[in-house]
């Protein structure tokens, strides 16, 4: 191969790829539209146009004006201000927004040849059931484990190597390293009769056996670590088997889903009719409708951050650390069509949790009633759970000790700055409990 010819795509991120294409065009047209609306002549009640967007196109200016843009943002400066001519404004933001969508392209394509590739082999595994696994990263560390016993909890939704996500990126061998017994559960890809769980199955069954099985390898009671939305599973895990639990810890974990933005919530319960056609063909949600909805929590800001990448020195270590995370993100698990339903219509569209009203084999799951001592990490620029979200669990929680770190949703467990952010605040809690 030429040495100065484009190395070979191996990726296919980010998921859905034409989703994110989409929505670049659409910003591209929809501002330079809403500037130009400006110039529309007077209604026939004889009033002028205002010099501020009007109300339809408020929401999605908000959206595409990002305060992390400089030009934009002098653009949505210069709109409150007269005197300037709402057609010069309008090509001025077409222009910024074309260079935009070339170094969007150009950002997912360095990002699809990077040559980065995961090597880590796993752990051996002490314990299956179906497509799961508990996998032992006290095996990982140099000399034997001494400290406590930790069955570590992930979303659903996402495979579990996000915090065991590279060389010198990885939380649960760092937490082995220094002496403890990380145990993590992977619950691997849901075949035919995952596909058919509940979330009381997977709590009152797989996670609990799952449980049973750590806490007889430590030969007592573990402390239990769910991350997102594993933390909700942990969480009713802990109040049904508190005799296996010494301590629990919920890292970034949602509570109140209508916290902030209610509407939002019920419009991604709203979605679930649109979604039974795939639900009914698959037994499961897909990857890419999952993507789908994750990006409805923020909907330009993955192009803004491949934008970003293609600023970066691709040697560098934040570039290797951006493959590594995208990589990830972009290899997701479907979730059980059941389970769909269950979180989508009950957690986002009647807020169960927060209502008392969400239960697990008939118990209701009240975070009161866990008498264990807690640990609760809510980072404060978390755009998936947001604050506001996990505050009302780390408040109901009679023993909690609360950090709010400055990190997001998933810098704050596999992000540069994790060690300080999460592992080692987590890891002085530990081994006081």
């Amino acid at each position: 191969m030429n040495p100065s010819s484009p190395g070979p795509l191996r990726r296919r991120g980010p998921r859905p790829l034409v989703l994110h294409l989409m929505l670049a065009a659409l910003r591209r047209t929809a501002l330079p539209a809403a500037l130009l609306s400006l110039s529309s002549p007077p209604s026939s009640s004889g009033s002028t146009p205002s010099n501020a967007a009007s109300p339809p196109w408020k929401a999605l200016l908000d959206a595409i004006l990002r305060p992390d843009d400089p030009r934009l943002a002098d653009l949505a400066s210069r709109l409150q201000r007269s005197g300037h001519d709402p057609t010069d404004l309008a090509l001025a933001a077409f222009r910024a927004l074309a260079e935009d969508d070339r170094a969007l392209i150009a950002g997912i394509a360095a990002y699809r040849r990077h040559p980065w590739q995961r090597r880590l082999a796993d752990p051996p595994v002490l314990w299956t059931e179906g497509n799961s696994r508990l996998l032992d990263y006290g095996a990982t560390a140099p000399s034997p484990p001494s400290g406590a016993t930790i069955l570590v909890v992930p979303s659903l939704v996402n495979r579990a190597h996000v915090l065991d996500l590279m060389e010198g990126g990885s939380m649960l061998r760092w937490l082995a390293a220094r002496g403890l017994r990380p145990l993590l559960l992977d619950w691997g890809w849901p075949g035919e009769t995952e596909r058919g769980f509940t979330l009381t199955d997977y709590i009152a069954g797989r996670l609990e056996r799952a449980l049973v099985a750590a806490s007889s390898l430590a030969e007592g009671p573990v402390a239990l670590v769910g991350y997102c939305m594993g933390g909700l599973l942990a969480l009713a895990a802990a109040q049904r088997r508190p005799d296996l639990v010494r301590a629990l810890a919920l890292l970034a974990t949602p509570w109140d889903f209508h916290a902030g933005d209610p509407d939002r919530a019920r419009f991604v319960a709203a979605l679930v009719p649109l979604f039974e056609p795939a639900l009914a063909l698959h037994d499961a949600l897909p990857v890419d409708l999952l993507q789908t909805l994750f990006a409805l929590l923020d909907p330009f800001g993955v192009a803004a951050k491949y934008r970003a990448f293609a600023r970066l020195d691709p040697t560098s270590p934040r570039a290797r650390l951006f493959v590594a995370l995208e990589d990830w993100l972009n290899d997701g698990v479907p979730l059980a069509a059941p389970v769909a339903r269950e979180c989508l219509t009950g957690w986002y569209g009647r807020n169960d949790p927060a209502r008392g009203a969400w239960r697990i084999a008939g118990l209701a799951v009240d975070p009161r009633a866990i008498a264990a001592p807690g640990f609760v990490a809510i980072p404060a620029r978390d755009r998936i759970v947001p604050p506001e979200s996990a505050r009302p669990l780390a408040a109901l929680l009679p023993r909690a000790t609360v950090h709010e770190p400055a990190a997001g949703h998933i810098g704050m467990a596999a992000g540069s700055g994790a060690e300080t952010a999460l592992w080692r605040p987590l890891a002085e809690w530990l081994a006081t409990v």
